[in-house]
């Protein structure tokens, strides 16, 4: 199925969700606002809709499997780990966090893209891919803003791999970027492109209406890794971006990407 206005305004539904935590207004977010914002969710679920935004949510649960609901609240677990959680001790913890507040937002993403009916895969195999687009998503974020970050306490790093490198939390408030780091940041970026690349299996298996605002996604998230190399892998006093021009150049390329037919993108 292709995209129509409930459906993307359901996607920018979820996007203020995620603002809870992440906007102007996160520093004056709280367990109880996390639960009443739940609560709401939960009326919404119901068919009880408080505006636009809330009624887009109402209609497409309404269309799209059931599980939306489940991953919706998953997300919100998430927001509530960033309330409260600062440090992950390795990279399983990491992921899971990465599940919660991107994941969950893939996941949701499939059944309002629509599956092309041409594709020779599986769905769970799409659905996987859309998992890993948004795990490759986060980590990138968090390689991004490790530096912002550290300014409010936060390390959103495997400890346990920190230590491997020598480095610990100091390391990252001192703001210092030494060999031992670059090291290190090599290793995370390596991983990150890990999970873009399982992503790929997926992207053209959308719908075709679907697939280039995924491909776009995966070029622009792939640019900001190669900006943070650019930058000497310093992510704690320089924020990777990329710019406007690279950016409108990245759009014919993520378009001709989402012309590929299904079968030929598995040859």
């Amino acid at each position: 199925m292709a995209n129509s206005q409930p459906e993307n305004l359901h996607l920018q539904e979820l996007k203020r969700t995620d603002e809870l935590v992440d906007g102007p207004n996160a520093g004056h977010m709280s367990s109880a606002v996390l639960g009443r914002w739940e609560d709401r969710l939960q009326d919404i679920f119901n068919g009880f809709p408080y505006d636009m935004l809330d009624a887009a949510l109402t209609d497409t649960v309404s269309k799209f499997p059931l599980d939306i609901k489940v991953l919706k609240m998953d997300m919100i677990e998430g927001m509530r780990m960033d309330t409260g959680k600062c440090r992950y001790d390795n990279f399983q913890e990491l992921y899971l966090y990465c599940y919660y507040v991107a994941g969950t937002v893939g996941l949701m993403s499939v059944p309002v893209m629509g599956i092309a009916p041409e594709s020779p895969v599986s769905a769970q195999t799409i659905y996987n891919a859309a998992l890993y687009l948004g795990i490759g998503n986060q980590l990138t974020n968090i390689l991004r803003d490790v530096g912002e970050d550290a300014l409010r306490g936060r390390v959103y790093l495997p400890q346990d791999e920190l230590a491997q490198f020598g480095l610990c939390d100091n390391d990252v408030f001192s703001r210092k970027v030494t060999d031992r780091w670059r090291e290190f940041m090599k290793e995370q970026i390596t991983r990150a492109r890990f999970y873009f690349n399982l992503a790929e299996v997926g992207a053209s298996q959308l719908d075709k209406a679907s697939r280039w605002p995924v491909w776009i996604s995966l070029l622009l998230y792939r640019n900001i890794l190669d900006a943070i190399e650019d930058n000497d892998y310093n992510n704690l006093t320089k924020r990777a971006y990329v710019g406007r021009t690279k950016k409108f150049l990245m759009l014919p390329l993520a378009y001709t990407r989402s012309l590929s037919t299904p079968s030929l993108i598995l040859n």
